[in-house]
């Protein structure tokens, strides 16, 4: 990363960490248009009111002043809901576009969008203020079948495994359903029931020690509710078969009635969570699995819950989550529910480049340096690189007439292979140009109107080096 005056939380890559990000983000727009997904871009404000829908996410929130306001004494005037803040996310940006742009959009609405995000979080290793996210989700009006609960996690692995060349280790997406934990928690006799979703969320932050403490001092919550709630969470499975029978003996040692209405939504969320993880097992074996502890303490999921980890990578955490949201865009009465998940693009680059050592074959995406001999021949020179430039090659033009070997130098800085001579170093008339492969130290005669670059030095490429 960039040396000098940085500003914590706010990450500069160099333009040789610059291509693996946009590496990444090509090869997650591939995958996603693949699959069907359309992609949008949102503006970067939103109004506090919309903002403030997430819940304890508002204090992470970047709002906007004018300069004229802040010395004026004028910005705490204006209440938070009416004014602008940086979005934190790209969800609560898509519900508004959905709704505002309702008549001009295909239901199912199916899109993707990779833009940079502000969260006034802590900084620290893989999380930052001002980062990318690359989204899908699927929207519908009114109504969306369940079947895509299934199918979003589905390309996101796909997407995952795209990025193994990259250095990422293999991805497993851990699924819950928020009405599963819903049930439970009422059938336990808590109804405080976003506030242990908050709780629970923060399990492997803090541990069950002190996650036992918050249920009891913030949820109302009896040692032994509390130990339950655990207990859900501590719950896994490779089936839908096992999910069943686990919960079912684990509501039956709470004394959960079967008939009561708690175990119904329950059971509800049971359905849903194996449908998930046995239709995921036809298509993809192993890559979702229900883990009862994932919780996601945003407040507007509903159903299925995501979080998605890396083999080897405990300490990253999740870096793709997401969920099925019913209630997060309206208008009137009409509803736009939703499924959607989001990857922490920038959490992801900079495992690449510090874990992996992904790094670009060269800075430039040139392939060949066309040398200046003199300024008054540097239109010859121009001419040389359009000629490369129709046939796509991508060529640069040294910017001095410099000495030769300085002109070689500045290639080889920027990585660029090849460097051409135009005829001006032969003082016979109609003497052919030559290129040099200062690589390999290989030159030939050459045609700006035939050559091609050797396929190994043909583009810029990205590979994983060595500590």
């Amino acid at each position: 990363m960039a040396k000098g005056a940085s500003i914590s939380g706010f990450p500069e890559w160099l333009p040789q960490e610059r291509v693996v990000e946009q590496r990444v983000i090509d090869t997650l727009r591939r995958i996603f248009e693949l699959n069907g997904f359309i992609g949008i871009e949102t503006r970067a404000v939103e109004t506090g009111a919309s903002l403030l829908k997430k819940g304890e996410t508002s204090k992470e929130i970047y709002l906007l002043s004018r300069l004229q306001e802040v010395t004026a004494g004028e910005e705490n005037d204006t209440p938070v809901e009416d004014r602008l803040g940086l979005h934190f996310d790209l969800t609560v940006p898509l519900s508004r576009y959905v709704v505002e742009h309702s008549g001009d959009l295909a239901f199912p609405f199916k899109r993707w969008q990779i833009q940079k995000v502000w969260r006034g979080e802590r900084p620290q290793e893989g999380r930052f203020r001002e980062f990318v996210q690359a989204d899908i989700d699927v929207v519908g009006n009114g109504s969306l079948p369940d079947h895509y609960e299934v199918e979003l996690p589905l390309v996101m692995v796909s997407a995952l495994e795209a990025l193994r060349e990259y250095g990422l280790p293999k991805a497993t997406v851990h699924a819950n359903n928020r009405k599963l934990s819903e049930g439970f928690y009422r059938g336990l006799g808590l109804s405080d029931v976003e506030g242990v979703l908050r709780e629970i969320d923060k399990l492997d932050k803090i541990g069950p020690d002190e996650v036992t403490k918050l249920l009891v001092s913030e949820c109302g919550a009896t040692e032994a509710q509390a130990a339950a709630c655990l207990e859900l969470a501590g719950m896994t499975a490779a089936d839908g078969a096992q999910l069943r029978e686990k919960f079912d003996a684990l509501c039956d040692a709470h004394s959960i009635a079967r008939d009561g209405d708690a175990y119904a939504l329950a059971s509800e969320g049971v359905d849903t969570l194996a449908m998930i993880v046995d239709e995921a097992a036809a298509i993809r074996p192993g890559s979702v699995i229900a883990d009862l502890k994932i919780a996601r303490g945003l407040d507007y999921y509903t159903g299925s819950v995501y979080e998605t980890f890396l083999d080897g990578a405990a300490s990253l955490g999740s870096i793709c989550s997401g969920g099925r949201y019913d209630n997060l865009a309206s208008q009137g009465n009409r509803k736009y529910p939703g499924v959607g998940l989001s990857i922490g693009l920038s959490r992801l680059v900079s495992y690449m480049l510090h874990t992996a050592h992904a790094t670009a074959t060269r800075v430039s995406p040139s392939s060949v340096l066309v040398a200046v001999w003199d300024e008054e021949h540097r239109l010859d020179s121009n001419r040389i690189a359009a000629a490369l430039r129709a046939r796509g090659i991508s060529a640069d033009v040294a910017p001095t007439a410099a000495k030769l070997g300085k002109q070689i130098k500045y290639a080889d800085k920027l990585g660029i292979p090849y460097v051409w001579f135009p005829n001006g170093a032969n003082d016979e008339a109609g003497a052919p140009d030559e290129v040099k492969n200062i690589v390999t130290g290989d030159q030939e005669q050459a045609d700006a109107a035939t050559w091609n670059p050797a396929e190994d030095y043909a583009a810029q490429g990205v590979v994983l080096g060595k500590e």
